[in-house]
C-alpha cells in the first residue's frame, strides 16, 4: 500500500450536487422522475390522524402529499395539502361536526376515487409523455402500479418533474401538470 498526498482545499469552489449532472428534458426516461417505492420510503399518515394534526405535520415536514393507511399499513387514500386546508375542516365544522374530531379520513380521496399510471407504461415512457398525460387530468401527484406485482410501486410528483427539469415555475403553490406543461411549451 502507498498513501496518497493530501491537497489544500485552496481552488476548489463548488460544491457537487446530484442535480448538477442531471441533464433532463422533456425527451428524458419517465423513469427519471419517478419515486420508486423500493428504493424510497413512502410518505404515510394514519387514517385516524385527526386532520389539525395532519395539516401541521405537513406543514412542518413542507410534504404536500401523504398516503392514508389503515392499521395494517395498506393503502386506503391519498391526503394533500389541498384537501386539509382549513377552508375544508371549517366547512365540516359549520355541517356540525367538531373540528379536533375530524380525521384525515374524513378529507381524504379514497382509493376508489384514484387513477393511476401502471408501471409498464412508465418503463418505456419519456418525461413529456406523462406530463402531458397528466396535465389532461390536473393532479399534482398520480401513484404508480405494478399491476404483474399486484402493488402501489411509486409515485409522480408535478413538484419532482419541475425541480428535475429545472423549470421556473412559481412555489406559491404547488405546481400542476398542467404548469408544467406550459412552462415548458412556453404558454
Amino acid at each position: 500500500m502507498r498513501a496518497i498526498q493530501l491537497h489544500a482545499l485552496t481552488n476548489v469552489e463548488h460544491l457537487v450536487q446530484p442535480e448538477d449532472f442531471d441533464e433532463l428534458s422533456v425527451n428524458s426516461p419517465a423513469l427519471a422522475i419517478f419515486t420508486d417505492f423500493k428504493k424510497h420510503k413512502p410518505l404515510m399518515i394514519d387514517s385516524q390522524t385527526t386532520a389539525l394534526s395532519a395539516e401541521q405535520e405537513m406543514l412542518r415536514t413542507h410534504v404536500k402529499m401523504k398516503l392514508v393507511v389503515d392499521a395494517k399499513r395498506e393503502l386506503v387514500g391519498v391526503i394533500s395539502y389541498e384537501d386539509i386546508c382549513k377552508q375544508n375542516i371549517v366547512k365540516m365544522a359549520a355541517n356540525g361536526y367538531q373540528q379536533n374530531e375530524i380525521l384525515v379520513s374524513d378529507l381524504m380521496r379514497h382509493r376508489s376515487e384514484l387513477r393511476v399510471l401502471d408501471f409498464t407504461d412508465i418503463t418505456s415512457a419519456r418525461i413529456g409523455d406523462v406530463i402531458e398525460t397528466l396535465k389532461q387530468n390536473g393532479v399534482q401527484h398520480c401513484l404508480v402500479v405494478d399491476s404483474q406485482q399486484h402493488h402501489i410501486r411509486g409515485l409522480i410528483s408535478a413538484s419532482d418533474i419541475a425541480r428535475k427539469l429545472k423549470l421556473n415555475i412559481s412555489i406559491q403553490y404547488p405546481p400542476s401538470f398542467v404548469d408544467i406543461f406550459n412552462a415548458i411549451t412556453g404558454h
